[in-house]
């Protein structure tokens, strides 16, 4: 097998992928939380993690994928307190939690469809797991892990050896309201909640004192009372239910590095007294407006977004790989335009090839060192420009791109062979403007620009060079 190396943000060191059954890996990325449409800055993660998954298929391996979909416990705060957004939602929405769940899961896979992110093997619901993760619950609280307060059952992190490892937390400087608000009852800022219950003490509702629109639509009874799931819990559970313990890689936003997934490191391991996983991957966010895009600061866009002023969803795919998954990308509609018109120059390439043949095994040995670095998509993309400008045979070039693009995704396979005859007279005034722009002479570049138009030709200007396609 091929050495992968990857970034481990357990050991904040790049270390080579061994899987733990040989030619086998597992495989688990946090899904989304179904309140919402996924913005672009989330769907950036979707897509590191794609590449990830084709590029341990590309080398051989079978994975094994798992997302799971929260449609229940997570709440407005990181501080186990505010409303569940999903309740929040159809509240707003004056719709069924269930309902709004399913459109938002939707529109999800949608989303991942337009982008062609490969679907998980293993879709699990937080709400199809609900015996399973007060099992869990059970566990640790038979190894003493857990205590209760009014609103529910916590886990005591004081009593996990390496709580915080992951985000590097400095938990015995911590002081409560360092982090997150102390709620009251709880002993320690960095304890979380595992179950939460839907009235105080888990009492059973009251009906004289009934206020419909404070009601729960989601809740369960448990050994503690009435309530429901904390977040953390779910990803936990169904990990471990799927793919064992220890399994080989999971995955996120980096958001998820301070609390969700140092949360999830102490319940499965303090529950089952192993390692939980042996390598963490994650993924940095997209900047708008030296922002990172959130949903909570409202500055966020989808892909619908983008669709509806007629974009590829897969420029976005492209813009994404130009830059590495572990840097912050900065997102403008400048940059999206620069990709999607270099996206279009490889389609109109790929059009004029001949069928594929053999390949340049050189170019492959490189792109496939790339990615196996650490997933170095700009590398990957910088050669296939490289094979583009080059002087193989068209046959050769497609069988090589085709071969890129299993890891890169942007649908080579699927562009039809087209020939197109440019006349000279449009390549003259191609060169042309392309001298004027060179000398900074836009004016004379933009006449001639409307006089190639005129001839029912379009030149798109690449980081890579000038390239003449048919006007659409």
């Amino acid at each position: 097998m091929n050495k992968i190396y990857l970034y481990n943000t357990l050991t904040r060191k790049k270390e080579e992928f061994k899987p733990i059954k040989k030619g086998m890996v597992g495989l688990y990325t946090c899904g989304p939380t179904v309140y919402n449409y996924a913005h672009i800055g989330n769907l950036r993660t979707y897509v590191f993690e794609d590449v990830l998954r084709r590029t341990l298929e590309y080398n051989g391996l079978k994975v094994k994928h798992v997302m799971n979909i929260t449609d229940v416990g997570h709440l407005t705060s990181d501080a186990d307190s505010g409303e569940d957004k999903v309740e929040k939602t159809a509240k707003k929405e004056k719709k069924t939690v269930w309902q709004i769940a399913e459109f938002y899961t939707k529109a999800f896979r949608q989303d991942l469809k337009d982008l062609n992110i490969q679907e998980p093997h293993i879709w699990c619901k937080a709400t199809d797991h609900i015996k399973n993760q007060i099992a869990t619950i059970q566990k640790l609280e038979e190894k003493g892990f857990t205590y209760q307060t009014d609103d529910g059952i916590y886990f005591d992190t004081s009593k996990f050896k390496n709580y915080g490892e992951l985000a590097r937390l400095d938990v015995k400087g911590l002081k409560a309201g360092a982090r997150i608000k102390l709620r009251a009852g709880k002993k320690n800022p960095t304890d979380f909640a595992l179950w939460k219950f839907s009235y105080p003490r888990g009492r059973s509702f009251d009906a004289a004192q009934d206020n419909v629109a404070s009601r729960r639509q989601m809740e369960w009874d448990s050994p503690w009372g009435l309530g429901f799931p904390g977040w953390h819990i779910e990803c936990s559970t169904m990990s471990t239910k799927y793919l064992g313990q220890p399994f080989d890689i999971h995955t996120g936003g980096v958001d998820h590095i301070s609390v969700h997934h140092p949360n999830e490191i102490a319940q499965s391991e303090a529950a089952h007294g192993k390692k939980m996983t042996n390598f963490w991957l994650h993924g940095e966010f997209l900047i708008i407006k030296d922002q990172k895009m959130a949903k909570s600061g409202g500055n966020f866009i989808t892909l619908d977004s983008l669709k509806n002023k007629g974009v590829d969803p897969l420029a976005y795919r492209y813009l994404i790989l130009t830059s590495h998954y572990r840097s912050k990308l900065n997102f403008s509609w400048k940059s999206l335009t620069a990709a999607e018109s270099a996206l279009k120059s490889i389609y109109h390439q790929v059009e004029q090839f001949d069928s594929p043949k053999v390949g340049r095994a050189e170019l492959e040995q490189k792109f496939l060192k790339a990615i196996n670095n650490d997933l170095d998509t700009p590398r990957a993309i910088a050669i296939l420009w490289e094979l583009l400008k080059s002087n193989y045979p068209t046959d050769a070039k497609k069988k090589t791109l085709l071969e890129f693009d299993r890891v890169l995704g942007l649908g080579l396979a699927k562009i039809k062979k087209k020939k197109l005859s440019i006349p000279k007279a449009v390549k003259d005034l191609a060169e042309q403007r392309e001298k004027a722009r060179k000398k900074k002479d836009f004016s004379t570049a933009d006449t001639l620009r409307i006089k190639i138009e005129k001839l029912g030709f379009q030149v798109l200007d690449t980081k890579e060079g000038p390239n003449i396609i048919k006007k659409e």
